[in-house]
């Protein structure tokens, strides 16, 4: 049996783009905004929403960080996601902003390191050639 306030956009309930929808929402951002913050045109995030394409895994990643959910839960609905709509509180405009641009650096942070390991790895296998 699932707690129904903790599952409620589980994977029976709603579809990718409802949760990419219900996360940007909560977020306070329209569709616009989190296109641009994610280097997308605003197009291609209208096709995520509505289940037409999904997204490569680097923009999933960076998706998830400015959304404050996890990488799972935009893919199947399981893990952290939104909470429930009666959970929600009002946010004051200027905190929301600070929370977004928290998120914004969590997720160009995390895709700086992993960058970061792709590098490094590649100037390892580069160092093993010249040892060899």
């Amino acid at each position: 049996m699932h707690d129904d306030a903790q599952d409620w956009y589980g994977p029976d309930a709603a579809t990718f783009g409802d949760r990419v929808a219900a996360a940007r929402e909560q977020a306070g951002m329209t569709q616009s905004q989190l296109a641009k913050r994610l280097g997308v045109k605003l197009k291609t995030l209208k096709d995520w929403e509505q289940d037409i394409s999904e997204p490569r895994a680097n923009r999933l990643s960076m998706m998830a960080g400015l959304l404050n959910v996890s990488f799972m839960w935009l893919l199947n609905g399981e893990g952290e996601g939104v909470s429930h709509p009666e959970d929600d509180s009002t946010i004051a405009p200027e905190i929301n902003d600070i929370l977004i641009e928290i998120r914004e650096m969590k997720a160009t942070m995390k895709t700086q390191a992993d960058k970061l390991g792709r590098l490094e790895k590649k100037l390892r296998l580069k160092l093993m050639e010249e040892t060899v």
